[in-house]
């Protein structure tokens, strides 16, 4: 007769290591010292209160990952700004609508719970929470042997923002002559990823042996919630796009009425280093554009006479810049002359 005890941590789940992780993260939100009425951090769920400054409040909520950016971490071992990532890629959805971040939930799923790896990756989003205003509130980290190979894991984000009724960036203030600005990126962001990846193992590059492709590949997303939010409040604002996968074309046409287009000049835009990189590993400008921010992180659509205005709230690696204007069209978007790389 078979005598053997059956444990959750004999089957791959150590259900220590996750309260020990729980109890890690409170710490480094505060929730450990913080003297609110709602201590939510190891909780069954999160209590917000909604500023009182608004008067007629709208949530508006998001969630996101960072694809497989996170296989390039794992790569290169070192996990500590794709948290960051994480937050971006939630907070910038929001603020497309004029929302100001309030709460951040995250989820984690892992192989194996590895607490120097997981510590590591909350660090980054607390950092991110922090970049954006928002509060780092909860979240799941499940264990799951058997589901990922060894070391391997993918994390989520759920983002809720709020905003006052009157304030939300609609296609309705979009009109015709309004111009459109680009935002630089931070590089590529968090999209594309999956193509870097086929990339690199065709042409068996040494990604750790390669200096700039390191530094660049794990740069964090930049996060643009303060300098948007401000152009929100000042009203300089009648549309933005936050350009992620599906690049300028696919996100700038979720936009725009019926009835208007936005013409884009693409050899206005300022391209980085790094696609340059890209696009000659044999990427045609069609699917560049398709794939990655190409250098323009987010597009602001505003009226003239706010440009010069819009400028001062920019520090000078991320001052806006005209890439095109609003006019009248069917097809919602107009791409002049090509982009130079």
């Amino acid at each position: 007769m078979n005598n053997t005890k059956f444990t959750y941590q004999k089957s791959g789940v150590n259900i220590t290591t996750a309260d020990k992780f729980v109890d890690f993260i409170s710490k480094k939100t505060g929730q450990k010292k913080n003297k609110s009425k709602f201590k939510n951090i190891g909780g069954f769920g999160s209590i917000t209160d909604i500023p009182k400054i608004y008067k007629k409040p709208k949530l508006v909520a998001s969630t996101d990952g960072v694809g497989t950016k996170v296989e390039i971490a794992n790569e290169l071992k070192k996990f500590d700004t794709i948290g960051i990532d994480l937050v971006a890629m939630c907070v910038n959805d929001l603020i497309v609508q004029g929302a100001k971040p309030l709460i951040f939930l995250d989820y984690i799923s892992i192989n194996k719970l590895d607490l120097k790896k997981l510590k590591s990756v909350v660090k980054g989003i607390i950092k991110g929470c922090k970049i954006s205003g928002s509060s780092l509130v909860g979240g799941e980290t499940a264990e799951m042997p058997g589901t990922y190979d060894k070391g391997k894991f993918d994390i989520a984000g759920f983002s809720v923002g709020v905003v006052d009724e009157n304030k939300i960036l609609t296609k309705k203030r979009i009109k015709k002559n309004n111009i459109i600005l680009a935002i630089p990126s931070s590089g590529i962001h968090s999209n594309g990823f999956s193509l870097i990846r086929y990339i690199l193992k065709k042409k068996k590059i040494n990604l750790k042996k390669n200096k700039f492709l390191k530094s660049e590949f794990l740069k964090p997303t930049k996060i643009y919630v303060s300098e948007i939010l401000k152009l929100v409040k000042k009203n300089f604002i009648n549309g933005c796009a936050n350009i992620t996968g599906g690049g300028i074309t696919d996100n700038i046409k979720r936009i725009i009425p019926n009835g208007l287009c936005a013409e884009i000049n693409l050899s206005k835009i300022k391209t980085k280093k790094i696609f340059k990189w890209i696009k000659n590993q044999n990427v045609s400008d069609k699917e560049m554009l398709k794939t990655f921010n190409c250098g323009v992180g987010f597009c602001l659509i505003i009226n003239t006479k706010n440009l010069n205005k819009i400028s001062k709230f920019f520090n000078k690696d991320y001052k806006p810049y005209v890439i095109g204007k609003i006019i009248s069209g069917k097809n919602k978007i107009k791409l002049n002359e090509n982009i130079k790389w």
